[in-house]
């Protein structure tokens, strides 16, 4: 690859392994064999099935899933999945939890009651976010359609550690900014949905893994729109529709990257030594404030402040002028905010951790 690529610390979309580029470019003019590119082919056509097909025996490779759980494609991001679920999970006189940590689960929550009763089953927004909240907290009902949870907030920079108990509860999650960083334990979850641009691939698709008996029991309201069920992707292998062919194909080549890399396991490994590394430079000093406690840091996103908000605009402009690119907070809390998802490589960590000692050194 270029030699002059920045270190991508964006919050997504986000960096994507270097071997899976070039591969895309090799081979984006003509698939081997076929004459074409893969952005021109039928989504009819057995190699378009057979891309699908791997990408999705890919990803049980990778999450260990049993035949139980259907692997679909989907549009429409995250957001869309805040309406998808309580539509077809969400019985008319039932009613469903949600566990509110962040902005995206907010709006999970705020769609979601559009469609029918939602509980706050815990919530940390009273102290701007900053942790994850302690199973003891949660005022669950047993009797709940289901569990929502968001694993990983990317504004705030917190994370589950573990997934709260729900007993016989559905547990549902959006993944979208933590998805295949660590093992998933499949097991303790109804349905997982993830916008690809973190960890993933290109934004355009969103994988949802859910279990059949979810989605057998889904769609409870007569009136939910065919595309927007979970049973018509699972009954037509996602080719209900034209899928996003060229995003899945991507997804592709990054699970292939994963699974080469050693799997989940071996991958959670080197993002708990990317954040360490992270964490320790900034928690050596009172120049750099962490903004998540550390019990829920999260090892996707990592958050901090400095002592002004001048500072803060001088870091990232020099920061800029070295290659170190996205540092930027989101606008709603400004700051500093590193997002270090699978792809991001050692170097950049170890660059910026450089760059934050001597930044230190002349403006401290």
């Amino acid at each position: 690859m270029n030699v002059e690529r920045v270190f991508n610390f964006s919050a997504g979309p986000a960096v994507l392994p270097e071997s899976v580029l070039a591969e895309a470019q090799r081979d984006l003019m003509t698939l081997p064999g076929l004459g074409m590119s893969v952005l021109e082919l039928s989504h009819r056509s057995s190699t378009v099935v057979e891309i699908m097909e791997t990408t999705a025996t890919n990803i049980r490779t990778l999450a260990d899933l049993s035949e139980d759980f259907h692997v679909l494609f989907l549009q429409g991001g995250a957001s869309q999945q805040f309406a998808m679920v309580p539509l077809n999970l969400l019985p008319i006189d039932g009613s469903a939890d949600y566990i509110v940590t962040g902005t995206w689960s907010k709006k999970a929550l705020k769609e979601a009651r559009q469609f029918g009763n939602v509980r706050v089953a815990g919530s940390t927004e009273s102290e701007g976010f900053v942790r994850i909240p302690a199973n003891d907290e949660l005022d669950r009902a047993d009797g709940a359609a289901y569990l929502h949870l968001t694993s990983n907030n990317t504004i705030y920079g917190t994370q589950w550690r573990e997934m709260p108990e729900t007993g016989a509860v559905p547990l549902v999650v959006d993944a979208s900014s933590d998805i295949f960083s660590r093992p998933l334990e499949v097991a303790r979850r109804g349905l997982i949905y993830a916008g690809a641009q973190k960890n993933l691939g290109p934004a355009g698709v969103t994988l949802v893994i859910v279990h059949d008996e979810l989605l057998r029991r889904s769609s409870p309201r007569s009136a939910v729109p065919t595309t927007l069920r979970y049973s018509t992707y699972a009954d037509s292998g996602s080719l209900y529709n034209t899928p996003p062919v060229f995003p899945i194909y991507m997804v592709g080549l990054v699970t292939k990257w994963l699974l080469e890399n050693g799997g989940l396991l071996a991958m959670a490994n080197r993002n708990e030594n990317k954040a360490r590394r992270l964490y320790t430079a900034i928690d050596r000093t009172e120049f750099y404030i962490g903004t998540a406690t550390s019990d829920s840091r999260s090892l996707m996103n990592i958050t901090f402040v400095l002592p002004n908000e001048d500072l803060e605009t001088s870091f990232i402009e020099k920061a800029k002028e070295e290659g170190l690119v996205g540092l930027q907070g989101h606008r709603s809390v400004g700051g500093l905010r590193v997002s270090i998802y699978n792809a991001f490589p050692e170097a950049g960590v170890d660059a910026l951790v450089s760059f934050m000692t001597e930044f230190e050194r002349t403006h401290g």
